[in-house]
């Protein structure tokens, strides 16, 4: 009800506790006038941001950005120039994250029964991590949550009982982690009521590895004992409670389900009083969306409860058993200092390096239903007036407060898990790869991307029509695997670090794949979309093709298909 005021309220506090930042103190002179800071302080990018936090990440004191210590530098999926992007933080922070949390299980308990009666089975996983030169923790901002005392020493109520232990959870190695959370979650079957994970490729990568690891885990349970491949001690110990005696009664009842034939709908057969799935799947993640409801045989709600990133959480779901595409999220007003730039030609996006005039920002409650908008934020941490660079669309409103779409992250193409391949990143990668062409007396005449997530982990694939500049030699001649293949490993080693995390540790991302077309594929391909009402004048062959008559064009066209043969290289 009161939207506004708590913006201006979240406003001066932050100018309070950061007016002697030797950023702000750039543009203001040590004022907390709320004017100042809407006149004078520029709207940036992570660029702008970034030598402030290399500064403190080298031992300078946090004050240069921030009133309060920052604790931890949240490793964002976000990168710039090949590199993850990281967001200062500070204790307070992890409260909000904490306060946003807590207001899931109330809403969904508006409309869902008897939450409070069993447990969820929430595939939740930690990541690598490392130390600045000063000292600082670098780290995503699930894992600093799941390793807080905020979750660690949660009250345990009704509404907040998961099947697997912490400190399964809080496994580095995520393959021993998903093991012991997925034989948790079988021991307890009968009793798990709510199924998800953060994303919806992991939690669709565990079915995938459940598929392919069933019987050991069934194994595990008729004779009572987990699989030596369990090597983590503490998950070890963390496990001896659930397989304390053998249950050959259960075993039979899983694998009757497992070896049944067709996995479709075995979610529901396999955990039978589920009431819904909760996973991120907007923006990218609704790609993931058909293969949940094959799963589940449509019959399980798939639920979206909130918005948040490493540089802040944003909002909740008020609507949560709507249809996933239907899917807005509710800002709350006291989580950060909301502004947004005005996409006023539709979804045309400013560039990053443009220059964002500071009166065309438009405030939280004067935004309008149906228009597009950039989001930028101000936070206690140390962002003023940040693109997060997330494009939203306003659906309506709850009381003062507005609602949003997530449409898309700008500028990016390609994403399968956390990844974020923007066009000037694949266009590096692919120039890169041309060189090894061009050695071998081909030319690669075009491409575009997509990615394919009908198998799990998803993975980038690139058509790709190339020539021989070899008078008399036919195209395909010199197309050798290991020349594709090498292709394939100089475009992933090209890719920034992020992607090549998920590839090489994380492994949610699978190896990219090259799809070779057949000559004139490509000319096909713009007749279509000139046939659909594009410009032949101003025509540009698209660099990603989500679905549709031009995918399936290109890939009636493709010759052969060749696989990175290696993991890229990656170091934390």
């Amino acid at each position: 009800m009161n939207a506004k005021a708590s913006q201006e309220l979240i406003l001066r506090k932050i100018l309070e506790k950061n007016q002697a930042t030797e950023y702000l103190n750039k543009f203001m002179n040590g004022s907390t006038d709320i004017s100042a800071f809407k006149s004078q302080v520029p709207v940036v990018t992570y660029d702008v941001v970034q030598p402030y936090i290399a500064r403190i990440a080298g031992g300078e004191e946090s004050s240069i950005l921030c009133g309060e210590q920052i604790v931890e530098l949240l490793r964002s999926s976000g990168t710039s120039r090949g590199e993850p992007r990281l967001m200062p933080s500070i204790s307070e922070d992890l409260y909000r994250r904490t306060y946003l949390y807590s207001l899931i299980m109330p809403i969904m308990s508006k409309y869902v029964r008897g939450l409070g009666e069993g447990k969820a089975m929430y595939l939740l996983f930690v990541k690598a991590e490392t130390l600045t030169n000063a000292g600082i923790p670098v780290r995503s901002v699930l894992t600093s949550y799941y390793k807080s005392p905020h979750f660690l020493q949660r009250k345990h109520d009704l509404y907040n009982k998961y099947t697997g232990p912490d400190e399964v959870i809080l496994c580095p190695d995520n393959k021993q982690s998903m093991y012991c959370q997925l034989l948790c979650g079988l021991v307890e079957r009968q009793r798990v009521l709510r199924l998800g994970a953060v994303f919806a490729s992991a939690f669709l990568r565990s079915i995938s590895f459940l598929e392919q690891h069933w019987c050991d885990l069934v194994n595990n349970i008729r004779i009572g004992q987990l699989s030596s491949n369990i090597t983590n001690s503490t998950c070890r110990l963390a496990m001896e409670s659930f397989l304390a005696v053998p249950d050959p009664e259960l075993a039979d009842e899983i694998k009757a389900i497992c070896s049944s034939g067709s996995w479709k709908g075995i979610l529901g057969r396999l955990w039978p009083n589920v009431k819904y799935i909760e996973a991120v799947l907007t923006g990218t993640m609704a790609q993931y969306i058909p293969m949940l409801e094959f799963y589940s045989d449509g019959r399980i709600p798939l639920v979206c409860t909130m918005y948040a990133s490493s540089e802040s959480y944003f909002g909740v779901n008020l609507r949560p058993l709507c249809s996933p595409k239907d899917v807005s999220y509710t800002i709350l007003p006291n989580m950060a200092y909301f502004k947004f730039i005005p996409l006023e030609d539709g979804l045309k996006l400013t560039e990053e390096d443009e220059v964002v005039e500071n009166d065309k920002l438009v405030s939280l409650v004067d935004v309008k239903v149906g228009c597009y908008y950039e989001l930028v934020i101000t936070t206690f941490s140390g962002l003023y007036r940040y693109r997060v660079g997330d494009v939203l669309q306003v659906t309506g409103f709850y009381n003062r407060a507005p609602q949003f779409k997530f449409i898309c992250r700008r500028n990016v193409i390609l994403s399968v898990d956390t990844d974020k391949t923007n066009e000037e990143d694949l266009h590096n990668s692919v120039t890169s790869a041309k060189k090894i062409l061009e050695k071998r007396n081909c030319l690669l005449l075009e491409y575009t991307s997509c990615t394919d997530t009908s198998t799990l982990p998803g993975h980038y694939v690139l058509f790709w029509e190339i020539k021989s500049t070899c008078e008399g030699t036919t195209p395909r001649a010199p197309l050798d695997a290991q020349l594709l293949e090498s292709c394939c490993i100089a475009v992933e080693q090209s890719l920034d670090y992020v992607y090549r995390r998920c590839r090489t540790h994380d492994k949610s991302v699978g190896p990219l794949e090259i799809r070779l077309v057949e000559t004139g594929a490509f000319d096909a391909l713009m007749d279509l979309l000139v046939n659909q009402g594009s410009s032949i004048n101003q025509y540009k062959t698209p660099r990603c093709i989500e679905s549709g008559p031009a995918l399936k064009l290109l890939n009636s066209r493709v010759t052969s298909s060749f696989f990175s043969p290696r993991d890229p290289e990656w170091t934390v």
